[in-house]
Protein backbone atom coordinates (compact mmCIF):
# COMPACT_ATOMS: atom_id res chain seq x y z
CA UNK A 1 0.00 0.00 0.00
CA UNK A 2 2.77 2.45 0.99
CA UNK A 3 4.61 1.60 -2.21
CA UNK A 4 1.52 2.50 -4.31
CA UNK A 5 1.19 5.81 -2.48
CA UNK A 6 4.86 6.63 -3.07
CA UNK A 7 4.52 5.81 -6.79
CA UNK A 8 1.42 8.02 -7.04
CA UNK A 9 3.16 10.93 -5.28
CA UNK A 10 6.23 10.53 -7.50
CA UNK A 11 4.03 10.61 -10.59
CA UNK A 12 2.29 13.80 -9.46
CA UNK A 13 5.65 15.46 -8.73
CA UNK A 14 6.98 14.55 -12.17
CA UNK A 15 3.89 15.99 -13.84
CA UNK A 16 4.20 19.15 -11.77
CA UNK A 17 7.87 19.59 -12.53
CA UNK A 18 7.28 18.92 -16.21
CA UNK A 19 4.57 21.56 -16.32
CA UNK A 20 6.83 24.06 -14.54
CA UNK A 21 9.61 23.32 -17.01
CA UNK A 22 7.30 23.87 -19.97
CA UNK A 23 5.99 27.09 -18.44
CA UNK A 24 9.54 28.34 -17.85
CA UNK A 25 10.52 27.41 -21.38
CA UNK A 26 7.50 29.22 -22.79
CA UNK A 27 8.32 32.30 -20.73
CA UNK A 28 11.92 32.36 -21.94
CA UNK A 29 10.79 31.93 -25.53
CA UNK A 30 8.28 34.77 -25.13
CA UNK A 31 11.00 37.02 -23.71
CA UNK A 32 13.29 36.24 -26.64
CA UNK A 33 10.51 36.90 -29.13
CA UNK A 34 9.67 40.27 -27.51
CA UNK A 35 13.21 41.60 -27.93
CA UNK A 36 14.12 43.78 -30.88
CA UNK A 37 16.46 41.93 -33.22
CA UNK A 38 19.16 44.32 -34.40
CA UNK A 39 21.86 43.66 -37.00
CA UNK A 40 24.95 45.90 -36.90
CA UNK A 41 27.81 45.98 -39.38
CA UNK A 42 30.79 46.74 -37.14
CA UNK A 43 31.71 46.37 -33.47
CA UNK A 44 31.30 50.00 -32.24
CA UNK A 45 27.70 50.07 -33.47
CA UNK A 46 27.00 46.78 -31.72
CA UNK A 47 28.51 48.10 -28.49
CA UNK A 48 26.51 51.35 -28.61
CA UNK A 49 23.31 49.45 -29.46
CA UNK A 50 23.75 47.02 -26.58
CA UNK A 51 24.51 49.82 -24.13
CA UNK A 52 21.36 51.69 -25.16
CA UNK A 53 19.01 48.76 -25.74
CA UNK A 54 19.97 46.74 -22.66
CA UNK A 55 17.87 43.62 -22.17
CA UNK A 56 15.20 44.88 -24.57
CA UNK A 57 17.22 43.95 -27.63
CA UNK A 58 19.41 41.24 -29.10
CA UNK A 59 22.21 42.03 -31.53
CA UNK A 60 24.11 40.28 -34.27
CA UNK A 61 27.27 41.85 -35.68
CA UNK A 62 28.08 41.06 -39.30
CA UNK A 63 31.85 41.66 -39.48
CA UNK A 64 33.44 38.72 -37.62
CA UNK A 65 36.04 39.23 -34.85
CA UNK A 66 39.45 40.17 -36.22
CA UNK A 67 38.09 40.78 -39.73
CA UNK A 68 38.12 43.73 -42.10
CA UNK A 69 34.83 45.43 -42.99
CA UNK A 70 36.22 46.40 -46.40
CA UNK A 71 36.39 42.78 -47.52
CA UNK A 72 33.68 41.02 -45.48
CA UNK A 73 30.92 39.41 -47.53
CA UNK A 74 27.53 38.06 -46.45
CA UNK A 75 26.16 34.65 -47.35
CA UNK A 76 22.64 34.04 -48.62
CA UNK A 77 21.83 32.31 -45.33
CA UNK A 78 22.91 35.38 -43.38
CA UNK A 79 20.81 37.59 -45.67
CA UNK A 80 17.73 35.46 -44.96
CA UNK A 81 18.25 35.78 -41.19
CA UNK A 82 18.80 39.52 -41.46
CA UNK A 83 15.51 39.83 -43.36
CA UNK A 84 13.76 38.56 -40.23
CA UNK A 85 15.25 41.27 -37.99
CA UNK A 86 13.84 44.64 -36.89
CA UNK A 87 16.72 46.94 -37.85
CA UNK A 88 19.95 47.07 -39.83
CA UNK A 89 22.55 49.61 -38.65
CA UNK A 90 25.41 50.57 -41.00
CA UNK A 91 28.00 53.34 -41.24
CA UNK A 92 26.66 55.23 -44.25
CA UNK A 93 30.24 55.87 -45.39
CA UNK A 94 30.85 53.05 -47.86
CA UNK A 95 33.09 51.24 -45.38
CA UNK A 96 31.17 47.97 -45.59
CA UNK A 97 31.27 46.51 -49.09
CA UNK A 98 28.12 44.45 -48.53
CA UNK A 99 25.75 47.27 -47.53
CA UNK A 100 24.31 47.99 -50.99
CA UNK A 101 23.51 44.31 -51.50
CA UNK A 102 21.83 44.13 -48.09
CA UNK A 103 19.79 47.27 -48.71
CA UNK A 104 18.60 45.91 -52.05
CA UNK A 105 17.71 42.57 -50.48
CA UNK A 106 15.66 44.02 -47.61
CA UNK A 107 14.17 47.13 -49.20
CA UNK A 108 10.74 45.49 -49.41
CA UNK A 109 10.94 44.03 -45.91
CA UNK A 110 9.62 45.70 -42.75
CA UNK A 111 13.14 46.48 -41.47
CA UNK A 112 14.40 49.84 -40.29
CA UNK A 113 17.61 50.79 -42.09
CA UNK A 114 19.71 53.07 -39.88
CA UNK A 115 22.55 55.27 -41.15
CA UNK A 116 24.58 55.58 -37.95
CA UNK A 117 26.51 58.66 -39.14
CA UNK A 118 23.48 60.72 -40.20
CA UNK A 119 24.03 64.41 -39.39
CA UNK A 120 27.73 63.99 -38.65
CA UNK A 121 30.45 66.21 -40.12
CA UNK A 122 32.59 63.63 -41.91
CA UNK A 123 36.15 64.32 -42.97
CA UNK A 124 37.74 63.32 -46.25
CA UNK A 125 40.00 60.34 -46.58
CA UNK A 126 43.59 60.99 -47.58
CA UNK A 127 45.62 58.76 -49.83
CA UNK A 128 49.28 58.36 -48.98
CA UNK A 129 50.51 60.95 -51.48
CA UNK A 130 48.20 63.59 -50.00
CA UNK A 131 49.28 62.63 -46.49
CA UNK A 132 52.97 62.94 -47.32
CA UNK A 133 52.47 66.23 -49.22
CA UNK A 134 50.59 67.66 -46.25
CA UNK A 135 53.44 66.82 -43.86
CA UNK A 136 55.96 68.32 -46.27
CA UNK A 137 53.89 71.52 -46.53
CA UNK A 138 53.71 71.75 -42.74
CA UNK A 139 57.48 71.71 -42.54
CA UNK A 140 57.60 74.61 -45.02
CA UNK A 141 54.78 76.90 -43.92
CA UNK A 142 53.17 75.35 -40.82
CA UNK A 143 49.71 75.82 -42.34
CA UNK A 144 46.89 73.36 -41.89
CA UNK A 145 44.44 72.55 -44.65
CA UNK A 146 40.73 72.62 -43.90
CA UNK A 147 39.74 71.11 -47.22
CA UNK A 148 37.80 67.89 -47.58
CA UNK A 149 34.98 68.53 -45.11
CA UNK A 150 31.49 67.90 -46.38
CA UNK A 151 28.40 68.06 -44.21
CA UNK A 152 26.91 64.82 -45.50
CA UNK A 153 29.96 63.23 -47.10
CA UNK A 154 28.00 62.27 -50.19
CA UNK A 155 30.34 63.73 -52.79
CA UNK A 156 33.74 62.84 -51.40
CA UNK A 157 35.75 59.85 -50.36
CA UNK A 158 35.16 59.98 -46.62
CA UNK A 159 37.14 58.60 -43.71
CA UNK A 160 34.71 56.08 -42.20
CA UNK A 161 36.34 55.74 -38.74
CA UNK A 162 33.93 58.18 -37.08
CA UNK A 163 33.66 56.13 -33.88
CA UNK A 164 37.27 56.97 -32.97
CA UNK A 165 36.06 60.47 -32.10
CA UNK A 166 34.13 60.15 -28.80
CA UNK A 167 32.08 63.30 -29.45
CA UNK A 168 31.01 62.29 -32.95
CA UNK A 169 30.23 58.90 -31.36
CA UNK A 170 27.64 60.64 -29.16
CA UNK A 171 25.73 61.51 -32.35
CA UNK A 172 26.15 57.94 -33.63
CA UNK A 173 24.70 56.67 -30.34
CA UNK A 174 21.86 59.18 -30.53
CA UNK A 175 20.95 58.03 -34.04
CA UNK A 176 20.81 54.46 -32.73
CA UNK A 177 18.77 55.50 -29.69
CA UNK A 178 16.25 57.34 -31.87
CA UNK A 179 15.84 54.23 -34.04
CA UNK A 180 15.23 52.01 -30.99
CA UNK A 181 12.67 54.46 -29.60
CA UNK A 182 10.85 54.49 -32.94
CA UNK A 183 10.77 50.69 -32.99
CA UNK A 184 9.80 50.31 -29.32
CA UNK A 185 8.29 53.54 -27.93
CA UNK A 186 7.08 51.76 -24.78
CA UNK A 187 10.69 51.50 -23.62
CA UNK A 188 11.67 55.06 -24.54
CA UNK A 189 12.46 56.03 -20.95
CA UNK A 190 14.90 53.15 -20.51
CA UNK A 191 16.56 53.82 -23.87
CA UNK A 192 16.98 57.50 -22.98
CA UNK A 193 18.46 56.63 -19.58
CA UNK A 194 20.93 54.16 -21.09
CA UNK A 195 21.87 56.62 -23.84
CA UNK A 196 22.64 59.34 -21.30
CA UNK A 197 24.88 56.93 -19.38
CA UNK A 198 26.78 56.10 -22.58
CA UNK A 199 26.96 59.79 -23.51
CA UNK A 200 28.60 60.58 -20.17
CA UNK A 201 31.17 57.82 -20.73
CA UNK A 202 31.99 59.15 -24.21
CA UNK A 203 32.35 62.73 -22.94
CA UNK A 204 34.69 61.51 -20.21
CA UNK A 205 36.69 59.62 -22.84
CA UNK A 206 36.99 62.83 -24.84
CA UNK A 207 38.37 64.64 -21.78
CA UNK A 208 40.93 61.88 -21.19
CA UNK A 209 42.04 62.08 -24.81
CA UNK A 210 42.42 65.87 -24.69
CA UNK A 211 44.42 65.73 -21.47
CA UNK A 212 46.78 63.13 -22.94
CA UNK A 213 47.37 65.13 -26.15
CA UNK A 214 47.81 68.45 -24.34
CA UNK A 215 50.50 66.98 -22.09
CA UNK A 216 52.40 65.21 -24.89
CA UNK A 217 55.81 66.31 -26.10
CA UNK A 218 55.03 65.69 -29.78
CA UNK A 219 51.89 65.40 -31.88
CA UNK A 220 53.17 63.23 -34.75
CA UNK A 221 52.93 59.45 -34.98
CA UNK A 222 53.46 56.88 -37.72
CA UNK A 223 50.94 54.09 -38.22
CA UNK A 224 50.51 51.11 -40.51
CA UNK A 225 46.89 51.97 -41.42
CA UNK A 226 45.68 55.55 -41.97
CA UNK A 227 42.57 55.16 -39.83
CA UNK A 228 43.11 58.02 -37.40
CA UNK A 229 42.15 61.15 -39.31
CA UNK A 230 39.50 62.05 -36.76
CA UNK A 231 42.20 62.31 -34.08
CA UNK A 232 43.94 64.78 -36.38
CA UNK A 233 40.72 66.70 -36.88
CA UNK A 234 39.67 66.83 -33.21
CA UNK A 235 42.88 66.73 -31.16
CA UNK A 236 45.48 68.19 -33.51
CA UNK A 237 47.49 64.98 -33.81
CA UNK A 238 49.37 64.20 -37.04
CA UNK A 239 49.44 60.68 -38.46
CA UNK A 240 51.92 59.47 -41.05
CA UNK A 241 50.23 56.52 -42.73
CA UNK A 242 52.29 53.76 -44.29
CA UNK A 243 49.29 52.25 -46.08
CA UNK A 244 46.02 53.92 -47.00
CA UNK A 245 42.59 53.72 -45.49
CA UNK A 246 42.24 50.25 -46.93
CA UNK A 247 44.75 47.91 -45.26
CA UNK A 248 45.46 46.37 -48.65
CA UNK A 249 46.83 49.66 -50.04
CA UNK A 250 50.58 50.07 -50.14
CA UNK A 251 52.72 53.12 -50.95
CA UNK A 252 54.94 53.39 -53.99
CA UNK A 253 58.71 53.02 -53.66
CA UNK A 254 59.07 56.82 -53.77
CA UNK A 255 56.47 57.27 -51.02
CA UNK A 256 58.13 54.55 -48.95
CA UNK A 257 61.46 56.40 -49.11
CA UNK A 258 59.71 59.65 -48.11
CA UNK A 259 58.11 57.91 -45.13
CA UNK A 260 61.46 56.52 -43.99
CA UNK A 261 62.99 60.00 -44.28
CA UNK A 262 60.10 61.54 -42.32
CA UNK A 263 60.57 59.01 -39.53
CA UNK A 264 64.26 59.90 -39.32
CA UNK A 265 63.71 63.66 -39.66
CA UNK A 266 61.06 63.67 -36.90
CA UNK A 267 63.14 61.30 -34.77
CA UNK A 268 60.12 59.00 -34.36
CA UNK A 269 61.04 56.07 -32.17
CA UNK A 270 57.81 54.08 -32.52
CA UNK A 271 55.62 52.70 -35.30
CA UNK A 272 52.04 51.79 -34.53
CA UNK A 273 50.60 48.52 -35.83
CA UNK A 274 47.07 47.16 -35.65
CA UNK A 275 46.81 43.66 -34.14
CA UNK A 276 44.43 42.31 -36.78
CA UNK A 277 46.46 43.51 -39.78
CA UNK A 278 49.64 42.24 -41.38
CA UNK A 279 51.64 44.94 -43.14
CA UNK A 280 55.03 43.97 -44.57
CA UNK A 281 55.72 47.56 -45.66
CA UNK A 282 55.30 48.90 -42.11
CA UNK A 283 57.69 46.23 -40.87
CA UNK A 284 60.18 47.22 -43.56
CA UNK A 285 60.03 50.85 -42.40
CA UNK A 286 60.57 49.68 -38.83
CA UNK A 287 63.65 47.73 -39.90
CA UNK A 288 65.06 50.66 -41.89
CA UNK A 289 64.63 53.16 -39.05
CA UNK A 290 65.15 50.98 -35.96
CA UNK A 291 61.78 52.23 -34.70
CA UNK A 292 60.10 50.08 -32.06
CA UNK A 293 56.50 48.91 -32.41
CA UNK A 294 53.39 49.76 -30.41
CA UNK A 295 49.74 48.82 -30.91
CA UNK A 296 46.71 50.91 -31.85
CA UNK A 297 43.26 49.48 -32.52
CA UNK A 298 40.79 51.18 -34.83
CA UNK A 299 37.93 49.16 -33.26
CA UNK A 300 36.36 48.36 -36.62
CA UNK A 301 36.25 44.84 -35.24
CA UNK A 302 37.39 43.28 -32.00
CA UNK A 303 39.72 40.31 -31.83
CA UNK A 304 38.34 37.09 -30.39
CA UNK A 305 40.99 37.32 -27.68
CA UNK A 306 39.74 40.76 -26.60
CA UNK A 307 36.12 39.62 -26.61
CA UNK A 308 36.98 36.56 -24.54
CA UNK A 309 38.80 38.86 -22.11
CA UNK A 310 35.66 41.06 -21.77
CA UNK A 311 37.33 44.05 -23.40
CA UNK A 312 34.97 46.62 -24.90
CA UNK A 313 34.95 49.93 -26.77
CA UNK A 314 35.85 51.99 -23.70
CA UNK A 315 38.62 49.73 -22.45
CA UNK A 316 40.27 49.51 -25.89
CA UNK A 317 40.05 53.29 -26.37
CA UNK A 318 41.81 53.73 -23.04
CA UNK A 319 44.52 51.31 -24.19
CA UNK A 320 44.88 53.47 -27.32
CA UNK A 321 45.33 56.54 -25.13
CA UNK A 322 48.04 54.82 -23.09
CA UNK A 323 49.81 53.60 -26.22
CA UNK A 324 49.74 57.09 -27.77
CA UNK A 325 50.97 58.57 -24.50
CA UNK A 326 54.05 56.36 -24.71
CA UNK A 327 54.77 57.14 -28.37
CA UNK A 328 54.15 60.89 -28.11
CA UNK A 329 56.44 61.24 -25.11
CA UNK A 330 59.46 59.40 -26.48
CA UNK A 331 62.87 59.97 -24.98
Amino acid sequence: MKRKVLILISGILLLFLGACGQEGSSTNEAERESKLKIYTTIYPFQYFTERIGGDKISTKNIVPPGSDAHSTEMTTKEMVKLAESDAFIHSGTGLEGFVDAVNDAIKNEDIKIVNATKGIDLISAKDEEESLDEHSDEENNKEESEEGHDENGSEMNVDPHVWLDPIRSVTVAENIKNALVELDPDNKEEFEKNFNSLKNDLQEMNTEFKNMVNSSATKTFIVSHSAYGYWEDVYGLKQIGISGLSPTDEPSQKELIEIINLVKENNLQYIYFEPNLTNKVAKAVSNETDAETLTLQNLESMSKKDLDSNEDYLSIMRKNIESLKQGLNQD
